[in-house]
């Protein structure tokens, strides 16, 4: 059960849904995400420095789930920029459909990681709600695994629909789906 603390005395499993100095919190996001996603050693230290320099660019913010003042989740992003890494990359397959104009006025959800002992209790969809919240663009995208998964039942759940599918970015085996969603994001 998602609870917020605020309505009378919090409990030690409380999920607390707030503003995450990721700076300050990476390598902790880092582990949960490695969990999360399956990451060795080697690549959590190459997402390490990503996510350090992601955290420099203009509107970029995160936020994070604790339990017991534990980090359990994590979401970052940001207003897209078409000279963007990400952008470049993805903007041939979003051209090929006739969808390039959403990499303009969106935020990008850059990683979204929920450890998996706390999976399917509202987590990941309070975070990107939340994240998208206080976006000034029209819309969002992300890029997720393209497989069917919780994830991209989550993400349809919320209005996100396939862009562009069989995205190969150079450094990943598997192939990503991209996906967008007008913003504000629908409420449970």
């Amino acid at each position: 059960m998602l609870r917020f603390p605020g309505h009378g005395r919090p409990e030690p499993d409380d999920i607390v849904i707030g503003p995450l100095d990721l700076p300050g919190h990476v390598d902790e996001a880092l582990a949960v995400q490695a969990v999360a996603f399956g990451l060795g050693p080697d690549e959590v230290a190459v997402r390490r420095q990503i996510v350090l320099r992601h955290m420099t660019f203009p509107g970029a913010r995160a936020f994070g789930a604790t339990v017991g003042g534990r980090l359990v989740g994590f979401v970052y992003g940001m207003p897209n920029d078409r000279s963007h890494w990400w952008s470049t990359v993805v903007e041939p397959y979003l051209r090929a459909g006739g969808h390039d104009d959403w990499l303009d006025d969106s935020f990008v959800i850059t990683e979204l990681h929920v450890h998996p002992r706390h999976q399917k209790h509202g987590i990941g969809r309070a975070l990107i709600t939340t994240i998208t919240d206080g976006a000034d663009q029209q819309r969002s995208l992300l890029s997720a695994l393209d497989v069917e998964s919780p994830a991209r039942r989550l993400y349809r759940s919320l209005g996100y629909e396939d862009l562009a599918r069989q995205v190969h970015f150079p450094s990943a085996p598997t192939p990503y789906a991209v996906m967008g969603a007008p913003l504000p994001l629908p409420r449970a």
